[in-house]
């Protein structure tokens, strides 16, 4: 069966990941941290599922999420987290960008627009 046909269960919690805004692997895709070439290989999860990444993401329609310990955003570099939260919070305005249009469109045009160009200039 193919994947598209099993559908995108989350690696972590088991619960299929409906949304494009749900999805880990579409916000790592977006935000340039996952290769395009794996991108249909790689395991799912929930955004939420992966706490490490989802702290940094600071938007009106996504409840805050605390990591503890030495991976949490108290933790680190301030300067770190600043530009972290910039880049996962604009990717995951980028997933909400996405799920609202309803065009069928080409997956490589998801990334943020510097991905893109990087991507251009390798």
């Amino acid at each position: 069966m193919a994947k598209c046909d099993q559908g995108y269960r989350c690696e972590v919690c088991g619960k299929d990941v409906t949304a494009i805004v749900d999805s880990d692997l579409y916000l790592r895709f977006v935000i340039g941290e996952l290769d395009p070439e794996i991108l249909h290989t790689t395991a799912e999860r929930h955004i939420r599922c992966n706490p490490v990444l989802a702290q940094f993401i600071d938007h009106a329609e996504f409840d805050p999420l605390v990591v503890d310990g030495v991976m949490g955003r108290a933790n680190l570099d301030k300067e770190f987290v600043r530009e972290r939260t910039d880049l996962v919070t604009r990717g995951f305005e980028r997933l909400r960008e996405i799920a609202i249009d309803e065009r069928d469109r080409d997956v490589t045009t998801y990334p943020l627009a510097e991905v893109i160009a990087r991507y251009r200039e390798a």
